[in-house]
């Protein structure tokens, strides 16, 4: 009886290990699929937008509770930003709005950019939060 339990337990393991073994590969053949995969074209931007993106204030930008935000023109396509905020990257487009206000967006992401006069603030749009506040470039201090 015991020869009998210890060969299904020997079967039991190799099926396991092969199984382990072709989700490795399987992982494996999907990482290299994603980062082979180029990235999809961006979007060509409307006059209005061209206009919204030469007023973005580039630079690094001292926000609230000693939090630094990073703005920069994506070298991608002309009008495209770059905002790096705790570690993390965002691909960011103007947005037409109504009240005179630049509004940058990454919509895959949720994150929103809010620029005015006095300030700028980054909002995640998918939870209705701030995730950074107060944000003010060297040309916005009063």
């Amino acid at each position: 009886m015991s020869h009998l339990i210890t060969r299904s337990l020997v079967a039991t393991l190799i099926a396991a290990a092969c199984a382990l073994t072709a989700g490795s590969a399987l992982a494996a053949t999907k990482k290299a699929k994603a980062e082979a995969a180029p990235p999809a074209p961006l979007a060509e931007l409307s006059p209005e937008q061209i206009a919204n993106a030469e007023r973005v204030l580039v630079g690094a930008q001292h926000c609230e509770f000693n939090q630094t935000i990073s703005v920069e023109s994506a070298p991608e396509k002309a009008g495209y930003f770059r905002i790096a905020f705790k570690g993390k990257k965002y691909l960011l487009v103007p947005e037409p709005t109504t009240t005179g206000a630049v509004r940058l967006e990454d919509k895959k992401a949720g994150v929103v950019w809010l620029q005015i006069a006095n300030k700028s603030m980054m909002m995640n749009s998918k939870i209705g939060q701030r995730m950074v506040d107060e944000c003010i470039h060297p040309t916005q201090k009063i």
